[in-house]
């Protein structure tokens, strides 16, 4: 009897993360934007490529260092933009890259107008395989538009970010190199990740911490495939490797 009763309390206290997550999109959805570029006289004037989440000051955004773009054509009035609010309501904000790190695939935007509610960065080096996460972006944005989905798996693995080799001698110098250069402890999801959830945040279901950023999906063949055929394994960015960005954009 005190068993079941010592159950019953544990339960109560600790919550159930399945049960907790409604309630953790609600709070977590102000906090993520799209990622892109906006140009006026453009058909669409609106190009969403990517997702970010608003940290520190409400004025700053974590996505991913591949998400910005190669180049913006200032002389014809495009600019880069994060992208607040949903579907119709949506709106444009400029945006300037303040701090990036191509090495761990992250970068940090500043944007202008009004502070978002900031979500809090949690312990990445706590996160154990097995565990249940989410993660709410803009997948397949230029398609779905300005509407934020949730997604949910456990870390199948704490990996290097690198696909396997099908034979030894797939792994020439460039894919060599790559594994070498790629941060340790990257989280691998058995979750559904789609183009345009690069740089949405990865959190605990109960408390909404943020222990990772999405950086990539494992597409099987071509990047129209993963749309239909989608593999289920994405990976994610510990935020513990922000550090260092966050000193730079003098919010450390």
């Amino acid at each position: 009897m005190i068993g079941t009763l010592a159950l019953a309390w544990s339960l109560t206290v600790t919550g159930n993360p399945i049960t907790a997550l409604p309630d953790t999109i609600e709070s977590v959805r102000p906090s993520v934007v799209g990622i892109g570029t906006y140009q006026r006289t453009r058909t669409p004037s609106v190009h969403l490529e990517a997702t970010g989440f608003v940290i520190a000051d409400g004025r700053h955004v974590v996505t991913n260092a591949h998400a910005i773009p190669q180049s913006v054509d200032n002389d014809r009035g495009e600019r880069l933009s994060v992208f607040v609010g949903s579907g119709r309501d949506g709106e444009a904000r400029r945006a300037e890259t303040v701090a990036v790190d191509e090495s761990v695939d992250l970068a940090i935007l500043r944007f202008d107008g009004a502070p978002l509610p900031a979500l809090t960065l949690g312990d990445s080096e706590a996160v154990r395989e097995g565990q249940l996460l989410a993660f709410t972006g803009y997948p397949i944005g230029m398609v779905l538009g300005l509407y934020p989905a949730t997604h949910r798996g456990i870390v199948a693995a704490i990996t290097p970010l690198a696909a396997p080799a099908a034979r030894s001698g797939d792994l020439d110098p460039a894919t060599l190199r790559q594994l070498r250069n790629q941060p340790p402890g990257v989280f691998q999801l058995d979750a559904t990740a789609y183009p345009g959830n690069s740089g949405s945040p990865l959190y605990e279901p109960d408390s909404g911490n943020v222990v990772g950023v999405i950086n990539r999906v494992f597409v099987q063949q071509s990047r129209e495939r993963v749309i239909s055929e989608p593999s289920g394994i994405t990976y994610a960015v510990p935020v513990g490797l922000l550090d260092t960005l966050l000193e730079e954009a003098g919010l450390k």
